[in-house]
């Protein structure tokens, strides 16, 4: 078995990479012989995504089928050992595994994990008790535990959490930003490229969280008597934790009013209201994003300056995922 092999690719494939569990694409890959395999990946995130599989378990050397492992002991440093047999003791080998991996995780903008997993579970994971009860306390599985420290930048999800709409948007567009920024790093950093990341990123930041918005505006401020690439590793590490907030509807109304207000002199009165009418219409939960969107998007496209129509805003992930439809 391959432990990192492209799911779909073609030479000047525009995918992204994103790790993902194998079991997920379908590889029996699990401890039964059998797989987890996830329609959403298959058949959705797929046309985006160049998905790379990972299985930590059978890249350490355990069969398929194999006896079941589990996570026991301290719950703030568990081992990983069989569930009938304590004395196998798979521990290190895991962590070794995803610290050799390393070269390659650091290409991927996100990883998709498999729930409950004691290799690749991303949190609420067992975690037993000599007496074979477990712990009230939690965690996560060693191989994912090492991932999510060794690239704490990284959009991470667990595969059951995706069927959240408003999860699953949010994962997607924070994909998409960390693969901008991983090509901006390739293209090699300038102050006017930070700048302009972060002009086209704006109110797509202010929708997730208004404090880091402040600040980092504050950053960027001072930009020509800053160490560059001290600055850019700052910035990446709040936008990346602001990104992690999930917008609500009252922020994304907030964020809609501020554009609406670049088409203040554009727009005859009856469009206006109109445009108002939907934005409170869908902060009241009672139309989706989309629809406001769709009209917003009609209007600035057509009336506003070019600064607006590159905001990520305004279309953060591809449209044909159809992620605002539901949130």
């Amino acid at each position: 078995m391959k432990l990192i092999a492209s799911h779909q690719s073609t030479p000047d494939s525009a995918l992204i990479p994103v790790g993902i569990s194998a079991c997920l694409l379908g590889e029996p890959v699990r401890f039964n012989g059998g797989h987890k395999q996830s329609k959403l990946c298959l058949q959705q995130l797929s046309q985006f995504f160049d998905f790379k599989p990972f299985c930590p378990e059978v890249a350490i050397g355990l069969g398929v089928p194999r006896r079941p492992i589990r996570l026991v002991g301290d719950p703030d440093s568990p081992r990983a050992v069989g569930t009938d047999n304590p004395d196998l003791d798979v521990t290190e080998p895991l962590r070794d595994f995803a610290r050799d991996q390393q070269p390659q995780l650091q290409q991927l903008a996100g990883y998709i994990l498999m729930k409950n997993s004691p290799s690749c579970g991303m949190e609420r994971v067992k975690i037993y008790q000599d007496n074979g009860y477990p712990h009230r306390q939690s965690g996560s599985g060693l191989f994912a535990a090492e991932l999510m420290e060794a690239n704490p930048l990284l959009p991470v999800e667990e595969e059951g959490r995706l069927h959240d709409p408003i999860l699953c948007e949010n994962f997607v567009m924070r994909v998409l930003t960390f693969h901008q920024w991983q090509q901006l790093l390739a293209d090699g950093i300038t102050a006017k490229s930070l700048i302009e990341f972060h002009s086209r990123h704006k109110y797509l930041l202010m929708a997730h969280d208004q404090e880091i918005y402040h600040y980092l505006g504050k950053l960027l401020a001072n930009l020509k008597k800053a160490d560059l690439q001290r600055l850019a590793d700052c910035y990446i590490e709040n936008l990346m934790k602001a990104l992690r907030r999930p917008a609500t509807r009252k922020t994304h109304s907030n964020v809609m009013l501020h554009l609406l207000g670049y088409l203040k002199r554009s727009l005859d009165q009856r469009s206006r209201q109109q445009l108002l009418d939907q934005i409170n219409l869908y902060r009241q939960g009672q139309i989706p994003l989309i629809a406001v969107m769709t009209l917003l998007n009609h209007f600035l496209v057509n009336l506003s300056t070019n600064y607006i129509r590159k905001q990520r805003y305004l279309q953060p992930h591809p449209q044909e995922l159809g992620l605002r439809n539901r949130i």
